[in-house]
C-alpha cells in the first residue's frame, strides 16, 4: 500500500493520501472521521477503508481524523473543500454542530456522503447520501433481545432495567437511545427503565456509571449498553460487586462482548462489520460520483446475536 502523509493546516491534523494507479478518471474522495483512537471499530474501520481505496485504480482518498473535537472536523471539511476533492466522506463527531461545515461542501458543489452515525435531520438536504446502520432498529432489536430473555426468566412483569447511553449529541447515541427506550415497552410494557447515563462509547467511564447504578439501586435485572464496549465496563462492575443474574445487552458486537456472551455473562447484542462499515460508505460515495441514483439512506443489515445463535456469528476482529 502506498501511503504520503501530509500536513492540512487549516485542520491542523494529519492526513493520509491513498492512491491507486494514475488516471484520467481518478476520483478524489476526502474522509474526516469521529475519533480513530476511541475505540476498535473506528480502528478497524479505518484500516478497512484505507484498503479498499488503495484497491481501486481509480481512487484517491484523503484519510483524517477529528479525534473526537467538532472544531477539528469542521476545519477538516472546510479544508477538503479547499482541496477542490470530489466528494466528502463525513463520521460526524456531533450531528449538530457539522451542519454548517456539510452545507458548505454541498455549496461548493462537492457532495457529502454521511458515514455510520448520520448528521440531523436538519441537514439532511446538504447530504447526497448515508451510508451506515439502521441505529433506531438496532435499539429496538436491543429491546427485543432483553425482552425475550425476561420472558424466559418469567420477570418480564417485574423486571427493571437502567441503559448506558454512548456520546451525548452524537447521532448513534441518540437513535439506539430512542430505538430501545421506544421499543421496550411495546414488547415489554410492564419492564421499568429506571435510569440512563452516557458512557461516552468508554469502557473505563462506563464501569464506573454502572458502579454508582449499583450503589443507587438494589433490584437490577437488565442493562443496555449503547455498544458492548461499555456493556463489558457494565458487566466488569458487576462483577467487581458480586451482583449475579444481570441480563447484560448491547449493540455493535465487540471482540470483548462476543468472548463474555461465550463465557456465559453476557447475553446478547447487535452484529456489526465495521470492515462492511467502511466499504458501504466507499462503494456509496464512488456510486454518487458515478451519477447512480441511490437511496438518500443506505442501511446494511445488522442482526441479533445471542449465546442461542452465536455459533452462526464469526468473532468480531474488534
Amino acid at each position: 500500500m502506498k501511503l504520503r502523509t501530509i500536513l492540512s493546516a487549516t485542520a491542523a491534523a494529519t492526513a493520509l493520501t491513498v492512491a491507486g494507479a494514475a488516471s484520467a478518471e481518478t476520483m478524489r474522495i476526502g474522509i474526516t472521521q469521529n475519533n480513530v483512537g476511541v475505540d476498535s471499530y473506528q480502528t478497524t474501520y479505518e484500516k478497512a477503508f484505507i484498503e479498499a481505496a488503495d484497491a481501486n485504480p481509480n481512487v484517491e482518498a484523503v484519510v483524517l481524523d477529528a479525534g473526537g473535537d467538532v472544531a477539528r472536523q469542521i476545519a477538516q471539511v472546510e479544508d477538503l473543500i479547499q482541496q477542490e476533492v470530489d466528494a466528502i466522506i463525513i463520521w460526524p463527531t456531533n450531528g449538530e454542530a457539522v451542519i454548517p461545515a456539510v452545507r458548505k461542501a454541498h455549496n461548493a458543489g462537492i457532495p457529502v456522503i454521511v458515514t455510520n452515525s448520520n448528521i440531523a435531520e436538519a441537514g439532511f438536504d446538504f447530504v447526497a447520501s448515508f451510508s451506515g446502520p439502521d441505529n433506531i432498529t438496532q435499539g429496538a432489536r436491543s429491546a427485543e433481545i432483553m425482552c425475550d430473555k425476561f420472558k424466559d426468566m418469567g420477570i418480564e412483569n417485574e423486571a427493571r432495567v437502567v441503559q448506558i447511553s454512548g456520546q451525548p449529541g452524537y447521532t448513534t447515541a441518540i437513535e439506539r437511545q430512542k430505538g430501545f427506550d421506544d421499543r421496550l415497552p411495546e414488547v415489554c410494557p410492564n419492564v421499568t427503565l429506571v435510569e440512563t447515563q452516557p458512557g461516552d462509547w468508554n469502557r473505563e467511564k462506563s464501569q464506573q456509571v454502572m458502579e454508582a447504578f449499583l450503589v443507587k439501586y438494589d433490584d437490577i435485572d437488565g442493562v443496555y449498553a449503547g455498544d458492548d464496549n461499555m456493556g463489558v465496563g457494565a458487566l466488569n462492575a458487576a462483577k467487581a460487586a458480586g451482583r449475579e443474574g444481570i441480563i447484560f445487552v448491547g449493540a455493535t458486537n465487540f471482540a470483548v462482548g462476543y468472548e463474555a456472551m461465550a463465557a456465559g455473562d453476557y447475553w446478547g447484542s447487535i452484529y456489526q462489520s465495521p470492515v462492511d462499515d467502511a466499504k458501504a460508505a466507499l462503494k456509496t460515495a464512488i456510486e454518487t460520483l458515478e451519477g447512480k441514483d441511490l437511496p438518500f439512506l443506505n442501511y446494511f443489515d445488522t442482526p441479533k446475536i445471542t449465546q442461542d445463535n452465536m455459533d452462526q456469528f464469526t468473532k468480531p476482529v474488534f
